[in-house]
């Protein structure tokens, strides 16, 4: 675990470095205006990482805030089967010069009404912090990374019994002025839950993402996203989610989204319904 904690600070400051000469513009020296600024009215559809499970290629703008959050209520697998829910899965980025970001994600509170283990049913999840640098942007190309660090914390069921790391790659490509299509790829190392064994496993996440923007300020998008392990001892698992964003005001955006197990046991699901919203300030 040393390992990992010595390589996440190394990203961690190289992504901090103050970086030199201007965003590239495909080849040229023409300027490109930046898809990720907050002058633009529709903003938040571009920055925002949720309601997709992969980020976004954008990051937080500088000296801005921006907060997301949202509710899950979802068809759980397994013996026994049952509902449960996933609250305020929530997000706090805030935007850091030389086109970087720092994150944090709270523990979500998860409550399963049936199922096993009955005994220890709801709780909270993990706490992770992040950085996430944007590599530069072309008219039609967009690119960063990210490093997130997972902590050993939340309940018996449902958290991290130690430390975490994932580092993912995103990149975003423009098709035409209504629809855009992403990907994100990386490794990451996790432990189960205390009850689960708290075994670690490491996996790798291939996640693919399309959007269409009708009008102004509406998108919808369809997603892909999966891992090579979903756990200590087990296959691979593959989801899908599909939605609709809308933004209200430029500093507020709010979304539902539906998803549906493809194979595997990624996310312990068989399908769910969620809603929430993204604030930029």
């Amino acid at each position: 675990m040393k390992r990992f904690l010595v390589v996440f600070l190394c990203v961690a400051f190289l992504v901090l470095k103050p970086r030199q000469g201007k965003a590239f513009a495909a080849g040229t020296s023409a300027v490109v205006a930046d898809p990720c600024a907050a002058s633009n009215p529709s903003a938040l559809l571009a920055i925002l990482d949720r309601p997709t499970v992969s980020d976004s290629a954008c990051v937080a703008p500088p000296g801005f805030f921006v907060v997301e959050m949202g509710y899950q209520y979802a068809r759980v697998q397994g013996e026994g089967g049952g509902w449960g829910d996933n609250y305020p899965q929530a997000e706090i980025r805030y935007g850091l010069p030389g086109r970087n970001e720092f994150k944090v994600l709270p523990s979500n509170y998860n409550s399963q009404r049936a199922g096993m283990p009955e005994a220890a049913s709801s709780g909270l999840g993990a706490t992770s912090i992040g950085f996430k640098h944007e590599l530069g942007y072309a008219k039609k190309w967009l690119g960063s990374v990210e490093a997130i660090l997972t902590m050993p914390s939340g309940n018996d069921a449902f958290g991290s019994d130690g430390f975490g790391a994932a580092f993912n790659g995103m990149v975003s490509y423009t098709v035409t002025d209504q629809i855009a299509l992403g990907a994100e790829l990386g490794i990451n190392t996790q432990t189960a839950s205390a009850l689960a064994g708290g075994g670690r496993f490491t996996s790798f996440t291939t996640n693919a993402t399309a959007t269409w923007d009708p009008v102004d300020r509406l998108q919808f998008y369809g997603e892909v996203f999966g891992q090579t392990k979903t756990g200590p001892g087990q296959g691979a698992g593959y989801d899908f989610d599909g939605g609709v964003q809308y933004i209200v005001a430029h500093w507020l955006e709010v979304d539902l989204s539906e998803g549906v197990r493809l194979s595997g046991g990624l996310g312990g699901f068989t399908h769910y319904t969620g809603a929430g919203l993204g604030l930029l300030f």
